[in-house]
């Protein structure tokens, strides 16, 4: 469901034509587009809870072998996805290498990766409640450092502060009207606790099973954890761009209630009807993602008098019958529905491509 929704706010046919909800919030606030990505990081830590254990006891070097390999392979997919296509065209009109030094360096999936390796490496070593403790130092240590080394605008954050000091500007993402990265090292630092809340609740719903009183706890710790992040919205306030921990305790609240209605209707209920749909989303994940975001620079890059290929199938395609706001939706469900096809030819082939 995350892949999904994460698809169509991630290629609307017109940002300057898309829906509220669909966009993220300017700067401090929250939308359901600010769900996407905290959901994505709270369903690794999920996952993680069912599959962590079947090589964990293969000992600690086994551990640290996949987990290392992982993250290092998601990073580098990352920063080539950044990188791609690759080349360019200079004032002669000949194709050069696009130079590496203008490349972002991070973003979503080095995000991921960093997350998911500090959240494996933490649960395989200590406890799970020395791991929740250790959830709760990192979002107040990462208040402090916010507060105390700068301040929570957009020129003046510790996170922007720390990046244009150790990348420069020009490894930095630039959507924002200055070189300011969304997904900058120092706010990986609470994103890493979404992650263990997805292995927390994954390990408690495995362990009570989908019944009544595990979903009526799930609920009452996702409302607390909600409670929790609007009370500290009042000083910290919630910024999907800076992650702020109260942005953390809400979301992963949030999801935390999502996951258990979702457990009451599939598995207490088994009304099952429609989920093979996003089960396609599910067993492919990376592959639909990076094919999603592939497939839209691809788009972007072909020129057709004048126009790239993106906007000319939008305009065409779309907004000529639907007007902007919903030609850009239905864009949007049409870009999704391409890339599920894919996934769904692969599927019914038993094609799996996993790191």
């Amino acid at each position: 469901m995350d892949v999904f929704l994460m698809i169509i706010v991630n290629t609307p046919g017109s940002h300057d034509t898309t829906f509220s909800p669909l966009l993220h919030a300017h700067w401090d606030g929250f939308t359901l587009t600010d769900l996407v990505f905290p959901t994505f990081l709270f369903v690794v830590g999920a996952s993680l809870s069912f599959s962590f254990k079947a090589y964990e006891s293969a000992g600690t070097s086994t551990v640290l072998r996949k987990v290392l390999k992982r993250t290092a392979v998601i990073f580098l997919l990352g920063y080539l996805l950044y990188w791609f296509p690759f080349v360019m065209k200079n004032e002669a009109g000949d194709l050069i290498m696009r130079p590496i030094g203008d490349t972002r360096i991070f973003g979503v999936l080095q995000r991921i990766a960093l997350c998911y390796c500090f959240a494996a490496l933490l649960i395989h070593f200590v406890k799970i409640r020395a791991a929740v403790m250790v959830s709760v130092v990192l979002l107040i240590l990462y208040w402090f450092l916010m507060t105390t080394f700068g301040d929570l605008t957009l020129l003046g954050n510790a996170v922007l502060r720390l990046d244009h000091w150790l990348l420069g500007d020009r490894h930095l993402y630039h959507g924002e009207g200055v070189p300011f990265d969304p997904e900058g090292l120092l706010s990986t630092i609470p994103a890493i606790v979404n992650v263990v809340a997805g292995y927390c609740t994954g390990l408690f719903l495995k362990e009570k099973g989908p019944a009544y009183e595990t979903i009526a706890r799930m609920m009452m710790a996702g409302f607390v954890l909600v409670f929790l992040g609007l009370a500290w919205d009042l000083s910290f306030p919630l910024n999907k761009k800076l992650w702020t921990s109260s942005f953390v305790l809400l979301t992963s609240g949030i999801d935390v209630m999502v996951l258990a209605i979702l457990v009451f209707i599939i598995d207490v209920r088994q009304w099952r009807g429609g989920t093979y749909f996003f089960e396609v989303f599910g067993r492919n994940t990376l592959f639909i993602y990076l094919l999603s975001e592939v497939l839209a620079i691809a788009l972007s890059i072909i020129i057709i008098d004048g126009n790239n290929l993106f906007d000319l199938i939008f305009a065409k395609g779309f907004e000529s019958w639907a007007g902007g706001y919903f030609g850009s939706l239905f864009f949007a469900i049409s870009f999704a529905l391409v890339c599920w096809s894919v996934g769904y030819w692969m599927d019914r082939r038993k094609v799996y491509v996993k790191i």
